[in-house]
């Protein structure tokens, strides 16, 4: 990526490609990135430090790009450890900076850091501005997008959003993927619970005259943003982003795969688009994503222990704690003597909101017969009438 964002602004990021989990939780095929600003005008400003096993790297550049000059400000968009795990040394390095952030960024900063910056913080609010001299900021409040104390600014000369985690994605910056898949994955899994709060700061976007993003992971982002806005704007609002069934199943011996698999091809054989899941094996972070990105799924589980099969349990555990609604599901059970997977699986999915359950539960007891062949038939064709 070109470091040269704009005139005087400059990416001082870097790539963690060797990072196998963010969060301790999702799996990452190309690693991640920990972005970072820095804007040379009369006063210098950094946006944001970086993740602690990138330390060495973030001085350095750092130091480049400064040359002979030192910051005036940093700036700390958020304070979740991936982005300022730097503050401190970078206080203790600068000792001539102020730290600019919010009444709630000083409440975490005094949680991870032990500086003392009472006569160096400027506390700023919604609307505030701070003049670099040809560049100035307006700090834009983005409270639980995704932590309380979260801010955007706003460069209005160059019409920048420096969008802190939102608009980002998995993936170091330079690597050649598309945006959307690890960005849908990122912001399902990351941000996804927090709709209504990503929904008024696209509002409060929506009165900015934007022509680059620059966020915390991934890419910058320039041209044409309107694809972009648009998906954050339906994974938001917890709206599908195209019609297609995700069928999901969980299963001991292969039975109820089988189940799965019949049902994925009724559904194809209706024109639908699928995707198939077997959730003993497929990253749990992305099943979830696939069905931000659909508008139904089927589910197919075994009866284990007199419950769901364990990654089953997971998987609806996870849609209701990324606050998934407004779907149509279908159900397939398996139990051979006491099957009670689709009375378990209606019941989470009736915990959330808006959504939608079939009926009837197609019942596998066992091994598949032609009866269960029909009954699949049949919630393929429910699903299919279910599209909207």
């Amino acid at each position: 990526m070109d470091k040269n964002i704009a005139k005087n602004i400059r990416y001082i990021g870097c790539d963690d490609p060797a990072l196998d989990l963010f969060e301790g939780q999702y799996p990452l095929v190309h690693g991640v990135s920990y972005n970072s600003y820095v804007i040379l005008d009369e006063k210098v400003a950094v946006l944001d430090t970086a993740d602690g096993r990138v330390s060495e790297q973030w001085f350095e550049n750092l130091k480049a790009a400064l040359g002979t000059r030192t910051p005036d400000y940093l700036i700390v968009s958020h304070m979740e450890p991936d982005h300022a795990r730097n503050i401190g040394q970078f206080l203790e390095t600068y000792p001539q900076a102020k730290i600019v952030g919010n009444a709630k960024t000083f409440t975490l900063f005094s949680e991870y850091f032990s500086n003392d910056v009472s006569a160096r913080k400027i506390v700023v609010k919604e609307g505030d501005e701070l003049s670099l001299g040809a560049h100035t900021l307006v700090f834009v409040m983005a409270p639980m997008v995704h932590w309380p104390e979260v801010m955007m600014e706003y460069e209005k000369s160059e019409k920048i959003l420096f969008s802190a985690d939102a608009f980002g994605k998995f993936g170091t910056v330079d690597c050649a993927e598309p945006w959307t898949d690890e960005a849908r994955r990122y912001y399902c899994n990351i941000v996804g619970k927090y709709g209504p709060s990503v929904q008024a700061v696209l509002k409060k976007a929506a009165g900015l005259d934007i022509k680059t993003v620059c966020p915390l992971h991934g890419p910058v982002l320039q041209g044409d943003l309107a694809a972009y806005i648009a998906k954050y704007d339906l994974w938001s609002r917890y709206e599908p982003e195209e019609k297609g069934v995700v069928v999901a199943y969980a299963s001991i011996h292969g039975n109820t795969a089988q189940a799965a698999r019949i049902l994925r091809d009724e559904l194809a054989s209706r024109g639908e688009k699928t995707v198939l899941l077997d959730l003993s094996r497929t990253d749990v972070a992305e099943a979830v994503a696939q069905v931000f990105r659909f508008d139904r799924m089927a589910l197919a589980s075994s009866t284990y222990d007199a419950g769901l099969f364990p990654c089953m349990q997971e998987f609806l555990t996870h849609l209701k704690s990324k606050a998934v609604q407004n779907r149509t599901a279908g159900l397939v059970e398996n139990g051979s003597w006491a099957p009670a997977a689709g009375r378990l699986m209606g019941e989470m999915l009736s915990s959330m909101k808006n959504m939608t359950v079939l009926e009837p539960t197609v019942t596998v007891r066992g091994a598949v017969k032609e009866d269960t062949v029909q009954a699949l038939a049949a919630l393929a064709e429910a699903l299919h009438a279910a599209a909207k």
